[in-house]
């Protein structure tokens, strides 16, 4: 349930709220705002006794029970945007964030040119991964510790900020040393440990839906991370399995108003994954952009031919700077909408 505190309600009555939810055996989580806190309880059982009691406590505006199965990342608990803070980036905000970089890190060469030429067409974070999991086993796996601080070397050059996917739970606190956003993976959105570890990691998260995920367990493995003390998650839609096979996934373009009425967590569109195709990606893009996602997460190699992995949906450096331009005219009503949307709510 939620409990609305009162505008400008005493530190004393607040914590007295959390002392009455504490001794029905629930847990607290508060999220603090100019005027007023709001404070979100969870816990198992019945909470009719709770509720009844802190409608009558001191302090308390009201008190309402959360229908949505996925209780802190639902629009019920925080009805407005949240916005995720990377490196002086506010992600879910104002701004459009695009991420781009390689698949893999392969060497410093190429990591450095191409985190210098996506920062120069206008991304905003560097994209690359250093450990990879991969449907063979005798596929290229990536350089893992080598890999990481490559991607340090270069954020210090170009200053962009760096997502990194994280496989295991014990890899969090390594990979967390050297990355703002840690990725959580289609085939590790489940995976529970993982998830519950990086609660505690003290960095936002990109979680990427499941190849045949529906949008509710999406949500539901969001709320994993959030109830273990990580408010800072971000969604990406990536294309889902289905029987089609003109594209390496189908993207469900249709999974991000939806979700944007679900959840307060900000959406980002990957058209790499979803397309599989290179020629496709742009277009994809546009219409993330379009239909009110907070940002893209793209594949860019300096030299798609000779990538480890992923170079057929890999753009190269001159369709990425393509793409970018092309985006300008969208992003420019996507603005527009943004503005309504925050004027509506004041």
């Amino acid at each position: 349930m939620i409990i609305s505190m009162r505008p400008h309600a005493t530190r004393e009555q607040i914590k007295h709220v959390c002392d009455r939810i504490e001794e029905f055996g629930y847990k607290v989580h508060s999220i603090e705002g100019e005027e007023r806190v709001v404070i979100g309880v969870v816990g198992v059982g019945d909470v009719t006794a709770c509720l009844e009691s802190l409608e009558a406590t001191t302090g308390v505006e009201r008190a309402v029970r959360i229908s949505a199965p996925y209780k802190f990342v639902s629009r019920e608990f925080k009805p407005e945007h949240s916005i995720i803070r990377v490196n002086g980036l506010e992600i879910g905000g104002d701004e459009f964030i695009v991420m781009a970089g390689p698949c893999s890190v392969e060497s410093e060469r190429q990591i450095m040119e191409t985190a210098e030429g996506v920062a120069a067409a206008g991304a905003r974070m560097l994209r690359g991964g250093a450990f990879k999991p991969r449907t063979s086993p005798y596929d290229f796996q990536g350089m893992e510790l080598e890999g990481l601080k490559l991607l340090r070397k270069a954020k210090e050059a170009t200053g962009l900020a760096v997502i990194t996917e994280v496989m295991t739970d014990s890899d969090v606190a390594m990979v967390a040393e050297y990355t703002d956003v840690m990725q959580v993976g289609a085939r590790n959105m489940q995976n529970f440990a993982l998830l519950k570890s990086l609660g505690g990691c003290g960095r936002p998260v990109l979680l990427k839906r499941g190849m045949s995920s529906t949008v509710k367990e999406l949500l539901m493995s969001a709320e994993y991370i959030v109830a273990h003390g990580n408010p800072n998650v971000l969604l990406c839609e990536r294309g889902i399995r289905t029987f089609e096979t003109a594209t390496r996934n189908t993207c469900d373009i249709s999974s991000i108003p939806v979700l944007n009425e679900l959840t307060h967590l900000p959406v980002i569109l990957d058209p790499s994954h979803a397309a599989g195709k290179r020629s496709i990606v742009p277009a994809l893009a546009r219409a993330g952009v379009a239909i009110g996602a907070d940002g893209l997460i793209v594949e860019v190699h300096p030299n798609p031919e000779k990538a480890v992995s992923d170079g057929a949906q890999s753009l190269k450096l001159e369709d990425f700077r393509a793409m970018m331009r092309q985006l300008r005219p969208y992003l420019d009503l996507w603005k527009d909408a943004r503005l309504s949307e925050t004027a509506a709510a004041v």
